[in-house]
């Protein structure tokens, strides 16, 4: 027998905005407790992010066919400094739809202002030696 969600639980899907030391990533997450199919983050507008690359573009961002509760997938968007550099818009919406089990359909409209991680300072990881630890 199926493991089926219970009665009233439904995925919940969202994009975030994640910095890590000095990166802006873009992450699809299923915050709820089902599982969520058939994916789609359309933007308003187009997001360009490192190398000049249509980051919305990716196939990423245009079918998710299952993503697990609790589970997300994330792609690189830029360096923040570089992002910033080239002017990138700093307002970002996007609308999220997706399925749950009962073929129900949810969506849910997300806009993020990047403009709060400009100034944020951080340290850059240093990569470790090769050959092991220093003395």
């Amino acid at each position: 027998m199926a493991n089926k969600p219970a009665s009233g639980s439904s995925p919940d899907v969202i994009l975030d905005v994640i910095f890590e030391d000095g990166l802006l990533f873009l992450a699809v997450r299923n915050i709820g407790p089902a599982p969520a199919h058939k994916v789609s983050v359309v933007f308003d507008n187009p997001v360009v992010g490192i190398e000049d690359r249509e980051i919305s573009a990716l196939p990423l961002f245009t079918n998710i066919e299952f993503l697990g509760p609790g589970r997300e997938i994330r792609t690189l968007l830029d360096a923040s400094a570089s992002y910033f550099a080239r002017g990138r818009p700093t307002r970002v919406t996007a609308r999220i739809t997706c399925y749950d089990d009962r073929r129900r359909r949810h969506a849910r409209v997300i806009t993020h202002d990047l403009e709060i991680y400009r100034g944020i300072g951080y340290v850059p990881k240093t990569p470790e030696p090769k050959g092991g630890v220093s003395r």
